[in-house]
């Protein structure tokens, strides 16, 4: 389907493309023409009426840009000549998808990942229910243990906010087939609301990679949206292909960017209660990564903790009452 190709009327009378709320599917990769080649496919075989694929180029080095659009003329491009990370990446097929096509939704997804032909479809009947539904998912499962759950949403943790994947790793029997709101959700593959992205401005560029969307989702609450899964929408993950499980520079961001979100958007006792918690664990972390022989692991904690105490000293947002009880 052409993204480019306008709806037409047939004698007056709408078509079904024209009853049906236009979705963008935006696919971020970097040097990931072999991942491609299973998601693109997947997602261009949905049976939804009314969408289109764009790849985001975010600086690749090999010839993606040329083998998409020779083996899928229908799926458009969108090159940046440098890496710009997860979430400026991401901006960039936004923009284009809200402000150039005028999508209604835009579908963010990975593209290390297997779509179920009715993901699209299951995720616009949902987002279809109430205007206020500004994000929408599905069930995650493992790419290479197909039965077994990856996320089904995220459930609100009382000192870290923002809490574990409900059904990580549990086998799916039904137990989760149920459309319900979540306070937070993985948006390995998430459905967008146009207005909420006028609203909101899209992913955080402090995010580089990690949290983007946590920031973006508690943004988007405190204006009044609500997240949702829905059972009826599937995919498989094949987790972390781009960057690699356990990274220096994943765990950098993994230590840094959660404080960050507690600092934009809650209040000192809780980022307190959080912050002692944090320190403890990063710790632990450091102590594992250098009994692993991963002095660079070790090395990441300690420069994501610093940079997030410091990103919260430059932004005056980490005061000593962050830190310490003051009567």
């Amino acid at each position: 389907m052409d993204i480019n190709t306008p709806n037409h009327l047939a004698n007056g009378v709408e078509t079904v493309m024209d009853k049906m709320p236009r979705v963008l599917v935006l696919i971020l990769t970097f040097n990931g023409r072999h991942l491609l080649e299973e998601s693109l496919p997947s997602y261009l075989a949905n049976d939804y009426e009314n969408f289109g694929v764009v790849v985001i180029d975010n600086g690749s080095r090999d010839d993606i840009q040329e083998w998409v659009r020779f083996s899928y003329p229908t799926v458009h491009v969108l090159r940046s000549e440098r890496n710009l990370g997860y979430s400026l990446g991401f901006n960039l097929g936004l923009d284009y998808a809200f402000n150039v096509q005028k999508a209604d939704y835009a579908l963010v997804t990975n593209d290390d990942v297997r779509a179920d032909p009715k993901v699209i479809a299951e995720l616009v009947k949902v987002a279809e229910c109430d205007s206020k539904i500004g994000f929408v998912t599905g069930k995650v499962y493992y790419y290479d243990d197909p039965t077994k759950l990856q996320t089904v949403g995220k459930h609100e943790d009382p000192i870290r906010w923002n809490g574990g994947h409900i059904g990580n790793r549990e086998i799916d029997q039904g137990q989760y087939d149920k459309v319900s709101e979540r306070a937070f959700v993985d948006d390995v593959y998430t459905l967008v609301r146009r207005e909420l992205y006028y609203e909101t401005g899209g992913y955080d560029g402090t995010f580089k990679f990690e949290c983007e969307e946590y920031d973006w989702q508690a943004r988007a609450k405190n204006l009044g949206y609500k997240i949702y899964f829905t059972p009826h929408a599937k995919l498989w993950h094949k987790v972390s292909m781009t960057l690699g499980k356990g990274s220096p520079i994943l765990t950098f961001y993994d230590v840094r960017n959660p404080m960050i979100v507690l600092l934009k958007y809650k209040d000192p006792l809780f980022f307190r209660r959080y912050f002692r918690l944090h320190v403890k664990e990063a710790v632990r972390a450091s102590l594992v990564a250098m009994k692993q022989l991963r002095p660079l692991v070790s090395l990441a904690v300690w420069r994501g903790l610093f940079s997030g105490v410091t990103w919260g000293v430059r932004h005056r947002k980490l005061t000593l009452r962050h830190l310490f009880p003051i009567a």
